[in-house]
């Protein structure tokens, strides 16, 4: 059934598959709005985000041909772009602590609902996360991957990702309970 989400632009991909410029262009507009919004989520670097989405859609493109629309294809760029910002963020050092090397321990986090935020009072409150913690709120919050997914993009266990988004989640709320 081409009526699918996954068969959404076809047109636009094959003709991108066969070299067809327009279509690479048209596919280009699509989507990089969305894929640069993902890039600052992660990187919080306009210049960053910029460099990482157009090293996706290059990749996208030089790989195109084994796209077999076993999703849609901003889904399948959404990975390349969020795989990328995550070798973007290895490169330079970003550290996660592991889970062994801290206390564990369960407290009462208030009830999410008691707590009167704003929307840009958050992304202020991610935006002063160090880099390790960010980076988890974006991918396990923001992006909706496991901790199962976020252990394997990030090279760490599955319990480290979710010491690492705890962690990343109390000292959140402390910056906000600040601003």
């Amino acid at each position: 059934m081409e009526t699918e989400i996954r068969f959404i632009h076809k047109e636009l991909v094959e003709g991108s598959k066969s070299g067809n410029r327009e279509a690479q262009y048209k596919l280009y507009n699509l989507y990089v709005g969305a894929m640069f919004n993902i890039g600052m989520r992660m990187l919080y670097s306009k210049e960053d985000a910029e460099d990482v989405v157009q090293e996706s859609f290059v990749d996208a493109f030089t790989n195109l041909g084994k796209f077999k629309y076993d999703s849609s294809f901003g889904y399948w760029l959404k990975r390349i772009v969020i795989n990328n910002c995550i070798n973007h963020l290895k490169r330079q050092k970003v550290e996660t602590t592991p889970f062994k090397n801290h206390e564990f321990y369960l407290h009462k986090v208030e009830d999410p609902e008691e707590v009167n935020m704003d929307v840009n009072q958050i992304k202020v409150g991610i935006g002063l996360l160090p880099k390790g913690y960010k980076q988890i709120i974006v991918l396990y919050l923001i992006e909706g991957y496991t901790h199962d997914e976020i252990a394997g993009f990030l090279s760490i266990s599955p319990s480290t990702s979710k010491s690492q988004y705890h962690r990343a989640k109390k000292k959140l709320l402390h910056i906000l309970k600040d601003l």
